[in-house]
């Protein structure tokens, strides 16, 4: 009988360590995938001009102010955008820059997605083409 006693005593002490050390390491790919999205997402925050693209074209209106339609794409797969900062540089034929001048778009721009925006400027005489660059945005 004392044999039963302390083998039952032994067992159940025994089984409940084996049963913790599983539930410990069933949670682990959990965690450890939290945890790579959250460092992914705190990446994506960092670095908006890594994930912000931009592209665009430009023409003369009827009463000579240069219009410029442009796409600002989010590549993120996480973070969303807002306020992006987007430098306009105006160059005449020669390569020569002419004028620098900031347009924010006011939009958020969800991960994986686009934002269309117009604008329109007096262009210094001379100017043959405009280069837009993402200076920065704010993440959401």
């Amino acid at each position: 009988m004392k044999k039963i006693i302390y083998g039952l005593v032994f067992l159940s002490t025994v089984l409940p360590a084996c049963n913790s050390k599983d539930e410990k390491t069933a949670d682990k790919p959990k965690d450890k995938y939290e945890q790579t999205k959250e460092t992914l997402e705190e990446t994506e925050k960092k670095n908006p001009k890594r994930f912000l693209s931009v592209d665009g074209h430009d023409r003369k209106n009827l009463l000579r102010q240069t219009v410029i339609k442009g796409t600002i794409a989010n590549s993120a797969k996480v973070a969303s955008y807002k306020d992006v900062d987007v430098e306009l540089s105006f160059y005449s034929k020669t390569g020569a820059l002419l004028e620098k001048d900031h347009e924010v778009v006011y939009e958020t721009i969800a991960p994986g997605s686009k934002a269309d925006f117009k604008t329109k400027f007096y262009a210094p005489r001379g100017t043959d083409s405009v280069v837009l660059k993402i200076l920065g945005a704010k993440s959401e």
